[in-house]
């Protein structure tokens, strides 16, 4: 694969998005990527747990690779938003549990897919945010949705609505991720939880989670359409425009014209 690096140890499947030098920025190839890379260890019988992480010191993912996004319309956003919706359904649906290792910026699309897996571990310096509205959109991949869901929605207005980066420590606080770990520990960690995993019977688990999510998602695709629609008519805003044209032109952005 061209953006991703996949390693299998021990019955345990790892997933490293692998474009440091964006920060693991997401497009549309890398979402194609990852959707494929979950599915086939899903199929793979020589594998019961999945880690996703990032390449690099500095970024799990630090959201959807904005050069590429201020090129679209909204034809392009809702088929960008379609697809990576249908990546973190593909995490979360998962019967094998999936482990966000995340190691640094979590931000925008990289929160939503951390908010997709099953168990989230951070390393000291990581840090999550939704901030969509900075560029004069909404999230796009089930932030809107999920967020409310594991910390509130008084917390995920907040977040959303602020754009704000909250540090690992604070989303441990709020329940964002399970546990917060030293940088240099995290991989082993996550194989850790993974190990004890393992031991457990892989139906039980599948169902388990199963269960779970049945109420968890409920109604979620209905609020995954209402929230893909938003996002791709945004695009045609000039709030939208002006968000993105100030991110590359690296200015702040003014969006009371």
């Amino acid at each position: 694969m061209e953006y991703l690096l996949i390693e299998k140890i021990d019955g345990i499947g790892v997933i490293t998005i692998n474009r440091p030098d964006v920060l693991n920025a997401m497009n549309a190839g890398v979402v194609t990527e990852l959707s494929t890379a979950v599915s086939d260890f899903i199929q793979d019988d020589e594998v019961g747990v999945i880690i996703l992480t990032g390449s690099g010191e500095k970024a799990f993912v630090a959201g959807a690779d904005i050069k590429a996004m201020q090129q679209m319309d909204s034809n392009d956003a809702l088929d960008f938003g379609k697809a990576g919706q249908e990546m973190t359904l593909i995490i979360e649906n998962s019967p094998k549990p999936v482990i966000a290792a995340v190691n640094g910026f979590a931000l925008g699309g990289g929160c939503e897919i951390a908010l997709a897996c099953h168990i989230r571990i951070a390393s000291e310096n990581a840090v999550f945010g939704q901030p969509e509205v900075l560029l004069g959109i909404i999230p796009g991949w089930g932030g809107t949705q999920r967020l409310p869901k594991i910390v509130g929605t008084g917390i995920a207005n907040e977040l959303i609505i602020t754009g704000n980066h909250i540090s690992a420590d604070e989303a441990h606080r709020i329940g964002l991720v399970n546990h917060v770990v030293a940088q240099d520990e995290l991989l082993d960690s996550c194989k850790e939880i993974g190990k004890i995993i393992l031991k457990n019977g892989p139906k039980a688990i599948a169902i388990s989670l199963q269960c779970i999510y049945e109420s968890f998602n409920k109604s979620i695709q209905d609020g995954l359409a209402v929230e893909v629609d938003a996002f791709a008519k945004l695009f045609s805003t000039d709030e939208a425009k002006e968000g993105m044209t100030a991110f590359v032109e690296k200015r702040k952005a003014n969006f009371r014209f």
